[in-house]
């Protein structure tokens, strides 16, 4: 018992910090590391889908369960079983109650008539008048244990597989077409997206990792959601308590292909895969240029290549703002 509560511990544990251990910055890279950085931020409904790039990890969107837009399989309708025909005492109901009646009163009075006339002629004719007397009754329980076993297991006509029992009024109704969740109507696929929107993007990308590498809030704030704005927020935060800083310069955007939009309520979003070079290296801010350790991380000199998805998204007639950074997988 101490052991799973142990394990369950652990769990819980690992799944509270690995959002606070997992901050990410503009650059794509971890703070102090070029091993990747975390997807973040927000993409409305679509946050949590499955769009072929890592998926979020840190965002305020309440994940709910994904709703399918198919039409759900219809309960299999259960088949009436084959009417056969009627047997020849449910065609006939009169008939069948006088054959009783009459079948009854001739086995009570062989019954009891038979039992006195072989009690009063006991005497007078012996044990051979009694048992001549006995056939009657034989024969006529022969002759009923004959009329139940032809009745009850002869083989009964053949059943019938055509006429109404298979109408389709008797199988059961269709079930009633799927009706759609709450979030029913407020997607609508297709934003448009102009030329300018692109270079509106691209142009964004370089003033987002400047702002960045200046560690200037108040530049991303005008570039980006409250939300991601946190982030980086708290980004900057740990490379502060570290004494390092990161830096994003000479970047130059060689690909912005817009992947999805879409617009939700009174917005409008769009995921676009950038693709671009740029310095990218942390120093450290306890040391000299040129002092052993100053270059914390990257290349000072070289240019690295990079990729993330980018979602942007903006109120219907206002500006671009960055929503979400997602890594590619």
């Amino acid at each position: 018992m101490k052991i799973t509560k142990l394990i369950a511990a652990l769990i819980v544990l690992t799944m509270v910090a690995t959002p606070v251990l997992s901050y990410a910055k503009a650059g794509g890279r971890s703070s102090g590391g070029s091993s990747g950085g975390s997807s973040q931020g927000s993409r409305g409904s679509r946050t949590f889908d499955n769009n072929g790039y890592k998926p979020i990890e840190r965002s305020t969107t309440t994940q709910t369960a994904p709703q399918s837009s198919a039409r759900p399989a219809p309960a299999p309708a259960v088949a009436p079983q084959p009417v056969g025909q009627p047997s020849f005492f449910q065609r006939h109901p009169i008939l069948t109650g006088l054959a009783a009646g009459f079948a009854g009163s001739w086995i009570g009075h062989m019954l009891f008539g038979a039992n006195n006339s072989l009690a009063g002629q006991a005497g007078a004719e012996g044990a051979d008048a009694g048992t001549g007397s006995m056939w009657p009754l034989i024969l006529l329980l022969a002759f009923g244990g004959l009329a139940v076993y032809y009745f009850t297991k002869m083989r009964r006509p053949s059943v019938a597989t055509t006429g109404p029992a298979f109408e389709r009024s008797a199988l059961a109704p269709e079930t009633a077409p799927f009706a759609a969740g709450p979030m029913a109507g407020t997607l609508q696929p297709g934003t448009v997206v102009s030329s300018e929107d692109e270079s509106k993007f691209r142009q964004m990308l370089v003033d987002v990792q400047a702002a960045w590498s200046k560690q200037d809030l108040d530049a991303l704030k005008r570039l980006t959601t409250p939300e991601m704005l946190h982030y980086f927020s708290d980004a900057l935060s740990e490379n502060t308590s570290k004494e390092i800083e990161n830096r994003v310069e000479d970047v130059g955007v060689q690909q912005a292909d817009v992947r999805e939009t879409w617009t939700e309520d009174s917005k409008n979003y769009a995921t676009v895969l950038l693709r671009w070079t740029a310095r990218d290296y942390t120093v450290s801010l306890t040391k000299q240029r040129g002092e052993p350790g100053y270059l914390a991380d990257g290349d000072d000199q070289k240019p690295t290549d990079a990729s993330e998805a980018w979602t942007f998204m903006r109120y219907q007639g206002g500006k671009w703002l960055l929503s979400a950074i997602q890594q590619v997988e």
